[in-house]
């Protein structure tokens, strides 16, 4: 028999039909809203705030005192950081607003806010905030185009017409 082993800290809040995998730890004092699915291995460390409906893939890192608005998507593997001088002892999270998307691989610089309905792409290194309504992919990451510009081809895609992902 195989035991799957999670940990959920002291005075954390879970909303509604929350959904956790395998091997996740959530720290002490940390907020999740309804609907929110958090994908095996992922770290959620203390005094996060997520918010309702939001999705996160596996091996994500969320560092303490970080917030994740509502409908956001949190592809694999990324990297949202806490320390913007390794090794200090002050931390800052990361803020990401509404309707975010931070592809696969993503590494974002502690206090950064990534702004509502914004797109970070895959393996980008985010080192300063993203306006609202933006497209962000590089290294490090710069903006490319707008948000309605990302949905067009989104939707083309979805359609079956080849186009270039960010």
């Amino acid at each position: 028999m195989v035991e799957i082993i999670n940990y959920i800290g002291r005075n954390v809040k879970i909303g509604k039909n929350v959904r956790i995998w395998h091997f996740v730890y959530i720290g002490d004092n940390t907020e999740i809203g309804d609907n929110v699915k958090i994908g095996s291995l992922t770290h959620i460390d203390y005094d996060v705030k997520i918010g309702s409906n939001t999705k996160i893939e596996g091996l994500v890192y969320i560092p303490p005192f970080s917030i994740i608005g509502e409908g956001v998507f949190i592809g694999p593997s990324v990297t949202l950081t806490n320390d913007p001088y390794p090794m200090s002892d002050r931390m800052v999270g990361v803020v990401v607003e509404d309707n975010v998307v931070l592809c696969a691989g993503a590494v974002i610089k502690a206090g950064v806010k990534i702004g509502r309905n914004s797109v970070v792409g895959m393996g980008a290194v985010v080192t300063k905030d993203v306006p609202p309504d933006t497209v962000v992919y590089g290294v490090p990451a710069k903006p490319i185009y707008s948000r309605s510009v990302y949905d067009e081809k989104r939707l083309k895609w979805m359609r079956g017409s080849a186009v270039d992902a960010p």
